[in-house]
């Protein structure tokens, strides 16, 4: 059996790109040759380093759907007994056995329901979503009814250590799409210490090897004389260290966005929000987006719009170790819901369903 899979955003080693390569590692488990379509193999490693999955054995194929005519297309995709393809906010013809459609943003103002999309849709046995905050974007679009399939989050290895005076932020420093907004946490973290908090450190980590350099440069200027610490393109093992060290887990995707009209540009889901939360981080997280089903608040965690109600929060967490310890606790359990197990059986039974 023969599966292939096409990511356009896949040298971006971000949340979507671990989604589509635990899919390759599910289907690698059961016996199936896994092509991914992507000219630069060397690739490879950087995702595994990144991602910590075991995909050694996944064929890089240089292929792809959007540089081919329609008949090389259909040529070369109908070997494939099941196909999976990550939208760019377009929907493609796939020729396939079985395919499926997977959109982890969610594209507000491009999808239109047409003909022509109703014609590709009959191609495809399912489209996918990463949360019901893409779905109701998506099925909105194209009149279609999806099914949400929430990111694989692999918990087992996320551990609390000793908890030290730590905020840890996780997320890629591009710009390309929809910003982290590490500066604002920088900002925020800065007020925090001009007014007294003592003792505490924000580490900011995630990849920055597309678009993101530049941006980088300006966090470390702006973060100097302050107990910051920036670390680009970690391991997964020095990020399994920080997550179990950390107390605090901020982000701020979405700052400033109006989710309704820019909707792409907040998070999509929230798999590094998970994996604090599985090693016992105390979320503080934008109330935006598939965050919010996520956190519920006060009881997981905070969720915060305005950088007052992430200081006054954060502080709250800071100042009560009653309050951190049953968060905590109940950011470990909630975490369990995303595991990849969770995943993976809600994937066999998709595949299993749809190629009856």
């Amino acid at each position: 059996m023969k599966l292939g899979i096409f990511d356009p955003y896949l040298d971006t080693i971000g949340g979507g790109e671990r989604y589509c390569l635990s899919l390759a590692e599910i289907f690698l488990k059961e016996g199936y040759l896994v092509d991914v379509f992507w000219k630069d193999s060397l690739l490879k490693e950087k995702l595994i380093q990144r991602f910590g999955l075991d995909i050694e054995k996944i064929n890089f194929v240089d292929y792809s759907p959007v540089k081919n005519s329609f008949l090389k297309r259909r040529k070369f995709e109908k070997k494939y007994d099941c196909l999976f393809y990550v939208s760019d906010g377009s929907v493609p013809f796939m020729f396939g056995k079985n395919n499926f459609l997977h959109f982890q943003v969610p594209f507000a103002n491009v999808l239109r329901k047409s003909v022509v999309n109703s014609v590709k849709l009959k191609t495809i046995k399912k489209v996918i979503c990463n949360s019901n905050f893409t779905k109701s974007f998506i099925d909105s679009g194209l009149t279609t009814n999806s099914l949400v399939v929430y990111p694989p989050v692999d918990i087992k290895p996320l551990k609390p250590l000793k908890k030290e005076n730590i905020i840890i932020s996780v997320g890629r420093f591009s710009q390309l799409l929809q910003g982290k907004r590490q500066d604002v946490l920088v900002d925020v973290f800065k007020d925090l210490v001009d007014n007294g908090l003592k003792g505490w450190q924000l580490i900011l980590a995630g990849g920055s090897d597309v678009g993101g350099k530049e941006y980088v440069e300006g966090l470390k200027k702006a973060a100097e004389g302050c107990p910051i610490k920036i670390i680009e393109s970690p391991p997964f093992s020095i990020l399994l260290e920080l997550y179990g060290k950390a107390k605090i887990f901020w982000t701020a995707s979405g700052y400033g966005i109006d989710e309704k009209k820019n909707p792409e540009k907040v998070e999509h889901f929230g798999m590094s929000t998970v994996e604090a939360m599985a090693a016992g981080c105390v979320p503080v997280v934008m109330a935006k987006g598939g965050q919010k089903e996520i956190i519920k608040e006060s009881e997981n965690g905070f969720l915060w719009l305005e950088k007052e109600e992430l200081i006054r929060k954060t502080l709250e967490i800071a100042n009560d170790e009653k309050l951190t310890k049953k968060l905590s606790e109940n950011a470990i359990l909630r975490s369990e819901a995303f595991s990849k197990e969770k995943f993976a059986e809600k994937v066999h039974l998709l595949f299993e369903n749809e190629r009856k």
